[in-house]
């Protein structure tokens, strides 16, 4: 089959590659969309820490945001299975550690997660082996697109559940890319005042979507914000979030920069505010097709283009395709 392969720094292409075989407890899923991430785009360059920690080596396949059909299912998994249109869990855990066992295989130590640690193959492929203990079902009224979505809509919904927001209370997101937006549609959907916040230019595409308040970084208005929600890749607004949240109230954190942040933790106790970090969508997987399918929450004009694996390299060399943060990719899409 055709694959998408990383084989150093700045240097990928389309590859032939063995198709995968449904092994006992996996299935075999035929890709029909995958979403190009900013974790696939450090490993692109050479910047991602698991490249350095051991945890991944070239050559990669990528791709960890994905929806497709199940075409094969090895022993032990219910052929149910079979025709069914699914998405699927990035994280993998060992299932039998401490962490795995109180129902936090996201944080397990041994884990594996797909397209980016510990060697498994990822989606950027017309085919993907999956665990069948990983796999989540999609409605009808949840579409291919909508499903590549679900993984950073997992991870966006986790952000805001953790951020305790009740009908009515204002919440601040820095960073509107596509966590910061999914995020953004998940808090209007529960009924909170949303604002974003981001780099001078980027405002149009939030007002699009119809958000009404919409900043640069430095001029958010002195107004009392019940949560702030970081999901930017800037090394200075984890402590800029703690500045802005009312005290008693929550700062979360789910982007990460590529440099290390500093917050000032006397801020946090003086101010008595809880911070939360998130890592994964897990958790949030289930209540992301719910509110996809329910029409709670559309995420699909996030998305710019959706092109075929040949033209994945420049998407990660940085070129941009509309002004939706968001590429999708087809791997049946054109002669490949």
């Amino acid at each position: 089959m055709k694959a998408f392969v990383v084989t150093a720094p700045g240097e990928a292409g389309v590859q032939e590659v063995e198709p995968p075989v449904a092994r006992p407890g996996e299935v075999v899923v035929d890709i029909a969309r995958v979403g190009v991430c900013g974790t696939d785009v450090e490993f692109f360059t050479g910047e991602m820490q698991y490249l350095h920690d051991g945890h991944a080596r070239y050559p990669l396949r990528l791709g960890h945001e994905w929806a497709g059909t199940v075409s094969a299912a090895g022993d032990g998994v219910d052929q149910a299975w079979l025709g069914r249109r699914v998405t699927g869990d990035t994280m993998l855990g060992c299932g039998n550690c401490l962490r795995c066992g109180r129902g936090q295989h996201h944080v397990c130590e041994f884990r594996e997660e797909i397209g980016i640690r510990g060697g498994r193959p990822g989606a950027l492929a017309e085919q993907l082996a999956v665990p069948v203990t990983a796999l989540h079902a999609l409605p009808d009224d949840v579409d291919d697109t909508q499903g590549a979505l679900v993984e950073p809509g997992g991870n966006a919904l986790r952000a805001v559940r953790a951020a305790a927001l009740a009908p009515g209370d204002r919440v601040l997101i820095l960073g509107p890319g596509t966590i910061g937006l999914l995020a953004a549609l998940f808090a209007r959907a529960a009924g909170a005042e949303v604002h974003l916040a981001g780099l001078p230019g980027a405002e149009n595409f939030p007002r699009a979507l119809g958000f009404q308040h919409v900043w640069t970084a430095d001029s958010v208005p002195p107004l009392p914000f019940d949560a702030v929600i970081d999901a930017s890749n800037s090394p200075g607004l984890p402590a800029k979030a703690v500045e802005l949240v009312e005290p008693g109230k929550r700062v979360v954190y789910i982007g990460l920069s590529g440099s290390p942040s500093l917050v000032d933790t006397r801020k946090l106790a003086l101010k008595d505010v809880t911070a939360v970090g998130v890592l994964s969508g897990s958790p949030g997987l289930s209540g992301a097709i719910e509110q996809y399918a329910s029409g709670a929450v559309d995420p699909r004009p996030l998305v710019a283009a959706t092109v075929g694996l040949h033209e994945v390299s420049e998407v990660l060399a940085g070129v941009r395709i509309g002004p939706g943060p968001k590429i999708h990719v087809d791997p049946r899409e054109g002669d490949q």
